[in-house]
């Protein structure tokens, strides 16, 4: 029977779980004695699983906080955090502190029909997901037994805004005076970029020679240290940074104006336009022009194929090209 024990360190703030495995001795740190006390529960269980195979008892508070201590270390972001807090947050108003006991399938479908009378369905899908990564965590980690099925509900497909080139050329005319926010629009719609990826870029994140643009997601926080740039948005950009004053290093001095940008819209017949439509103008294009969902993903830097071609190609644009490639005229 391997042993773990709980221990504290002179002038060090927490306490500590100790443990051998594998012939060399490990700890692990914690805030409480109480997440000690839990944690040094898991870990007796996982190194003497040969011989303890129950589920380990564990209240709502105890699973949320070596939950989020998890996610952390994983990496995850903090808006991915925030949207798990508040799915959780929702399971246990509706279906209350659940220990790991009473969390079972009828507590979930419970909460499920509950949460779809107050919000929509995608709203709903996303709890759903989120609380289905939480069930098998906590099933991973012996805190629940049995086969608990989350599955999310199907939705209806919502019309997704996608520029043709006629509507195109008449945003970019009328930006032309706003000449800072020309090159925002040029390179969402020629790299697919989110404004939030496309405002703190810098003139040194151009590579003019090789046609590539350094870019850092912050929502994902992935990097993609070599951006591929059509050559005539890079002519763009040369001819914009040119015209800037010298020793600025921020591509746009001035932060993205709202106004400047309705106005934009209104002036090229497009008044309920969103930014965000241009990124998914750049996907669209791309699938009319026969380029793989694959590569599509990776320029987005989506996780999943299914968010790039259930969000951002299923629109009417890339259908009609693609019934236009049918030899009507010879049948006839």
């Amino acid at each position: 029977m391997k042993k773990v024990w709980i221990y504290k360190r002179k002038n060090i703030r927490g306490w500590w779980v100790g443990w051998y495995e594998s012939g060399k001795r490990k700890a692990k740190a914690l805030p409480s004695k109480e997440l000690a006390e839990h944690f040094k529960h898991i870990k007796y269980t996982q190194l003497n699983s040969d011989v303890f195979t129950g589920t380990v008892n564990a209240d709502w508070g105890q699973m949320l906080a070596e939950y989020n201590e998890a996610k952390k270390v994983q990496g995850v972001t903090e808006g991915t955090l925030y949207e798990i807090a508040l799915s959780l947050r929702n399971f246990e108003r509706l279906a209350g502190r659940c220990n790991s006991k009473q969390i079972a399938q009828n507590i979930i479908d419970n909460f499920i029909l509950q949460r779809g009378k107050e919000v929509k369905r995608t709203t709903l899908n996303k709890d759903i997901r989120n609380l289905k990564t939480f069930v098998n965590w906590c099933r991973e980690n012996r805190y629940l037994k049995g086969n608990i099925k989350l599955k999310e509900l199907k939705e209806d497909e919502r019309p997704v805004r996608s520029l043709n080139n006629a509507q195109i050329r008449k945003l970019l005319k009328a930006a032309e005076p706003h000449r800072a926010m020309k090159i925002r629009i040029l390179l969402a719609l020629g790299t697919g970029l989110r404004r939030g990826d496309i405002e703190p870029l810098k003139i040194s994140d151009v590579d003019f020679v090789s046609d590539y643009i350094t870019t850092t997601s912050k929502k994902t926080r992935k990097s993609m240290g070599s951006r591929p740039v059509s050559g005539g948005v890079i002519a763009e950009l040369s001819r914009y940074i040119s015209e800037l004053k010298a020793g600025q290093e921020k591509l746009f001095s001035h932060h993205f104006n709202h106004k400047k940008w309705k106005k934009i819209c209104k002036d090229a017949g497009l008044a309920d336009l969103k930014f965000h439509d241009l990124r998914k103008t750049f996907c669209s294009l791309l699938a009319q022009n026969g380029v793989s969902t694959a590569v599509t993903q990776k320029l987005l830097e989506h996780s999943s194929p299914n968010l790039t071609n259930k969000v951002y190609t299923n629109v009417d644009p890339v259908l009609r090209h693609a019934v236009e490639q049918l030899p009507v005229g010879g049948w006839l």
